[in-house]
C-alpha cells in the first residue's frame, strides 16, 4: 500500500493598476505588447522602482493566514532563460522573502486538518508564449509581454496534503481568502490564480519522502484533481515493476487526461539566485503592517462561524453561501430583507447559484437584486402564491425582465387561490373523475391521497396552498366515507 504526499505552489496575480517595478498596466485583454516599457522588458538602463500597494497586499494575506512578516526581506534575481522572460531573470524573493509559515484549516470527508505554508513570496510575472490559434503556429511562437512584470504572490505550503480532494480543497479556500481580502480576482481561466503541484508516493508508514515531480501551470480545480490522481496511480505502478520514479516537471495534456514530461526537475542551485543589486531590501515599517491590519475584512472561516450562529444554517450550506464575497453579501441582504434566512439559502444556493452555473457567471451580475428576491420569498410566506408558481413562472420571468415579483403576478394573473369555495370545487371536481383512488384512501390506503393532491394542483395551475388542498381533500374523502 502506497500514500500520497502533495505540495502545492500557488501563484496570485495581484489586483494592482500597475505592474510590480513599473507604471505599465496589467489590464487583461489589451492589445499584445501594448503595456509594456524598458523596465518590464528589461532594457540597459531601466530601474525597477517596487509598487507599495503589491507589499501592502501581501501583508494582508500574511496576516489572515497568521504567517510571520520578516520586517526586512530581500528580492534576488531567478537566472533562466525562456523565450517570454526578457531580462533573462525574474526578479523574486528566496532566502529572504515578505513571510514565512502561517497555517490553512481544510475540511475534507468531514474531517479537519491544518495544512502549514512555508513561505509567501513577491515575485514578478513573465509574458506569455502563444502556440496556438495562428495560422503558422506549427512554425512560429508567439510572444506577448504585456504580462511581463505584472505582481504575483507566490504562495508555497508545505507537503502535508494527503490526496487530490485535499489539495482541492487548499486551493479553493485559498482562493476565497484571497477573494475576500480583494487583493486577487481568482479567475483561474484568465491565469491570474494557477498552481504547480509537487507529488511523491512512498510505502504507507514509511517516513522518508518518495521521488517528487512537479506539475506545472494547473489553472482550473477538475485539471489539478485529475493531474494528480492519474500522476499519483503512474508512480505507484513504476514502484511495483520495480522502475525508478524521475525527479521532473511534467504538464497536464487535457486532451490524453495524462501527465507528460517537460524537462528535468530544476534545484535552487540551478537558478543561481543572488540579490538583485537594483534593489534596497524591503524594509517593513509599523505603519505599513497597521495600515495592512486595518484593511482585513472579516475572513472566509470567521464568516462561516457567523452565518452559521446568526442565521442558524448547516454548516456544508453556510461554506457555499462564503464562496466568494460578493455571494456571501448577496445572501446577507437577502436574507434581512426576507427575514427568513433559511429560505433565502435555499433560494441562493439551489435557484441563483443553479442559473449562474448554467450561465458561468458571476453574482455581480445576477439580474435579481437581493431586495426583490426576498420580496418573493415573503409572498411564498404570505401565501399570496404557492412555491410552484414562484419557482416555476415568477423566478423565471424575472431573470427575463428584471421586474419584481408583485409586478409579475399582477400583470400574469398568478396571484394564489385562496378562496377555499373554489379550493373545494375543484377538489370535488378530482375526486369525482378519479373514483378508484378514492375509494383506495376509503379502505385505507391513505398514500394516495399525495397522488390526488397533485392532481388537484394540477387542475388549478400550481397557485393553491398545497396545505389548504390536502386538508379541504382529506374533509371531502372522509365526508365520503361517512356517508358510505
Amino acid at each position: 500500500m502506497y500514500e500520497t504526499v502533495v505540495g502545492l505552489e500557488i501563484h496570485a496575480q495581484l489586483l494592482t493598476k500597475t505592474k510590480l517595478f513599473c507604471g505599465c498596466g496589467t489590464r487583461f485583454g489589451s492589445p499584445p505588447n501594448s503595456l509594456t516599457c524598458p523596465v518590464c522588458m528589461g532594457l540597459p538602463g531601466a530601474l525597477p522602482v517596487l509598487n507599495r500597494e503589491a507589499v501592502i497586499m501581501a501583508l494582508k494575506l500574511a496576516l489572515a493566514i497568521k504567517a510571520d512578516i520578516n520586517t526586512r526581506s530581500i528580492f534576488s534575481r531567478k537566472n533562466y532563460f525562456y523565450p517570454d522572460l526578457p531580462k533573462g531573470f525574474q526578479i523574486t524573493q528566496y532566502h529572504a522573502p515578505i513571510a514565512k509559515g502561517g497555517t490553512l484549516e481544510i475540511e475534507t470527508g468531514g474531517q479537519t486538518k491544518t495544512v502549514g505554508i512555508e513561505r509567501i513570496n513577491l515575485e514578478e510575472d513573465a509574458g506569455k508564449s502563444i502556440h496556438d490559434g495562428m495560422s503558422d503556429s506549427d512554425q512560429r511562437t508567439y510572444l506577448d509581454f504585456n504580462r511581463s512584470g505584472v505582481p504575483l504572490l507566490e504562495i508555497v505550503g508545505k507537503p502535508e496534503l494527503s490526496s487530490p480532494a485535499e489539495a482541492v480543497e487548499f486551493l479553493q479556500l485559498f482562493r476565497t481568502i484571497l477573494q475576500h481580502l480583494e487583493i486577487c480576482d481568482g479567475n483561474m481561466e484568465e491565469g491570474n490564480l494557477r498552481c504547480d503541484a509537487n507529488l511523491s508516493v512512498r510505502k504507507q508508514g514509511d517516513s522518508d519522502m518518495g521521488v517528487k515531480t512537479e506539475v506545472k501551470n494547473l489553472n482550473s480545480f477538475r485539471f489539478l484533481h485529475k493531474a494528480l490522481d492519474y500522476e499519483a496511480h503512474r508512480q505507484m505502478e513504476l514502484l511495483d515493476q520495480g522502475l525508478r520514479v524521475r525527479q521532473e516537471t511534467r504538464l497536464w495534456d487535457a486532451a490524453q487526461n495524462k501527465t507528460l514530461p517537460l524537462r528535468s526537475k530544476e534545484e535552487a542551485h540551478d537558478y543561481r539566485y543572488f540579490p538583485e543589486p537594483d534593489l534596497p531590501p524591503l524594509v517593513i515599517s509599523e505603519e505599513m503592517a497597521e495600515r495592512a491590519r486595518a484593511d482585513l475584512p472579516e475572513l472566509p472561516q470567521a464568516k462561516v462561524d457567523r452565518f452559521i450562529k446568526e442565521y442558524q444554517i448547516p454548516r456544508c450550506d453556510a461554506k457555499v453561501l462564503t464562496a466568494t464575497k460578493a455571494l456571501a453579501s448577496y445572501f446577507e441582504e437577502t436574507a434581512r430583507a426576507s427575514r427568513n434566512p433559511k429560505q433565502a439559502s435555499n433560494w441562493v444556493r439551489r435557484e441563483v447559484l443553479g442559473v449562474l452555473n448554467e450561465s458561468n457567471s458571476e453574482i455581480g451580475r445576477f439580474p435579481i437584486p437581493p431586495q426583490n428576491l426576498a420580496e418573493l420569498i415573503g409572498l411564498i410566506e404570505k401565501k399570496e402564491i404557492t412555491l410552484t408558481v414562484a419557482k416555476e413562472s415568477i423566478f423565471p420571468e424575472m431573470l427575463r425582465s428584471g421586474q419584481s415579483a408583485p409586478q409579475i403576478i399582477r400583470d400574469l394573473g398568478l396571484a394564489g387561490i385562496q378562496d377555499e369555495e373554489k379550493v373545494r370545487q375543484s377538489v370535488a371536481a378530482i375526486v369525482k373523475r378519479n373514483p378508484g383512488p378514492a375509494r383506495q384512501y376509503q379502505e385505507g390506503k391513505f398514500q394516495v391521497l399525495g397522488f390526488l393532491v397533485g392532481l388537484a394542483m394540477k387542475e388549478m395551475g400550481g397557485a393553491a396552498d398545497a396545505r389548504l388542498v390536502q386538508k379541504i381533500l382529506k374533509e371531502t374523502l372522509d365526508s365520503l366515507e361517512r356517508k358510505t
